[in-house]
């Protein structure tokens, strides 16, 4: 049953991307992007208000790097998926998505002071060429013309998103995840009202609420408190194994909900992508001291 927590979560984020995808043509991006958080928030603050409010002299000096994790994490990630919803598909959304664990690792060589290990080298290189030879169609000579301006749009969102972990490890901030998420998110909302103003409708159509309730109760709600749980329960290694289900989730349900037609390109370039990452994420085994091994 713990292994629910988890997999409640990859599901959900993967029909997200879907989500992202239907948004187009029926409410702007800079509109999905606000009032995905508004609403999250609204919905969080009869919990959070109270204890935000009490350790409020812990939080002041923390705002500059909450706001900073805001920026990356919730405004630029969330409103690059959603502009590049009009030129791409929500396979490549998954796809290109499942590549953030692998560049946070190289992210961490100068910001952790991490060492990469041949397993990461390997798996970047494997991923990579899986990712070229999907966007290419098959055709890496033709890359150029097979790159669209929404996959270039959802690779720098893998980049920032990336980024945004990995100051999350670095700065370790003195308050709980929760905590974190709500400053995170009303910063989050006071940023995107200039962005809100500038779509061309504010309005929410009956079509565009399902999809904004998805996305701010489903996607930043219920699945982060899972994904939360399946680490606490499971720890993080066994839980992030669950990430690599999300493109191959997300596939699917394009291609059951999109009619998204999957070519070979998709199927070898998808399945190098989830190889090479799952080869980042191994850990090299630790050698056992000669006192301990020597023991008997």
């Amino acid at each position: 049953m713990l292994y629910l927590f988890p997999l409640l979560a990859v599901v959900i984020w993967a029909g997200n991307a879907i989500v992202n995808k239907l948004s187009f043509g029926i409410i702007a991006p800079e509109a999905i992007a606000f009032y995905r958080w508004f609403f999250a928030m609204l919905v969080l603050t009869p919990f959070m208000l109270k204890p935000v409010w009490r350790k409020r002299k812990t939080i002041a000096p923390l705002l500059p790097k909450l706001a900073t994790l805001a920026a990356l994490g919730m405004v630029l990630n969330q409103s690059l998926a959603y502009f590049a919803a009009a030129t791409t598909t929500a396979t490549n959304m998954a796809l290109i998505n499942s590549l953030v664990p692998m560049v946070s690792l190289f992210l961490a060589v100068p910001l952790l002071k991490q060492r990469l290990t041949p397993l990461v080298f390997g798996g970047t290189v494997i991923s990579l060429l899986g990712l070229v030879f999907m966007l290419s169609h098959g055709d890496m000579a033709n890359l150029a013309i097979g790159v669209t301006q929404g996959d270039l749009l959802l690779l720098i969102s893998a980049f920032v998103y990336a980024l945004y972990g990995v100051l999350l490890k670095r700065w370790q901030l003195p308050i709980s995840t929760w905590e974190s998420v709500y400053i995170q998110g009303i910063i989050a909302v006071l940023m995107l009202i200039p962005l809100l103003f500038s779509a061309p409708s504010t309005a929410i159509s009956s079509q565009a609420a399902p999809l904004i309730l998805y996305a701010a109760l489903g996607a930043s709600l219920i699945a982060p408190w899972a994904w939360i749980n399946g680490i606490s329960k499971l720890g993080a290694e066994r839980t992030s194994i669950f990430f690599n289900l999300m493109p191959i989730l997300a596939a699917i349900l394009a291609a059951i909900i999109l009619n998204e037609t999957l070519a070979i390109y998709h199927y070898i370039g998808g399945a190098m992508v989830i190889f090479g990452v799952m080869l980042v994420q191994v850990k090299p085994k630790q050698k056992t001291p000669a006192s301990i091994a020597c023991t008997e």
